[in-house]
């Protein structure tokens, strides 16, 4: 029976959570598994290392430190920014998601960490920088 290795195309289904036990994805909920191709660089590097070497059938449970995941949170993504920059129709809350245009044109999602009557706080990590993931992996198939 043959193991995964870089360039196979593999379906897996899979559980995340955070050290607290907090699930935050799950392919099982979707009921289909997650495709992916192996070393193309598409979900965070500590996954794909955890399930190099897996046999179809294989399950395993894996502890991804933060900086095989979505990196440690940096300073430099967090911002302070005038009220008076937002759009009129919009009321700044704690924990919005807003999207920001980057110099390039491009379109960067943020979340509103603090809001005060002149100013707001917005965070551009990813929301699970940072923090070490636990993930419970089943393959299910080598294409």
């Amino acid at each position: 029976m043959s193991t995964v290795k870089e360039n196979d195309t593999v379906r897996v289904h899979y559980t995340g959570t955070t050290d607290d036990g907090v699930t935050f994805d799950s392919s099982r909920e979707r009921n289909e598994p997650l495709e992916f191709t192996m070393g193309q660089g598409q979900l965070i590097p500590g996954f794909e290392k955890a399930v190099t070497g897996m046999k179809v059938g294989d399950t395993t449970q894996v502890r991804i430190p933060a900086d095989e995941a979505y990196g440690e949170a940096r300073e430099e993504m967090i911002v302070e920014v005038e009220r008076s920059k937002l759009p009129a129709d919009i009321t700044p809350e704690v924990g919005m998601q807003l999207q920001v245009q980057q110099p390039n044109g491009q379109p960067m999602p943020v979340v509103v960490k603090t809001v005060t009557d002149t100013h707001i706080t917005l965070d551009a990590n990813h929301p699970l920088a940072g923090q070490a993931l636990n993930f419970d992996i089943e393959l299910v198939e080598i294409k």
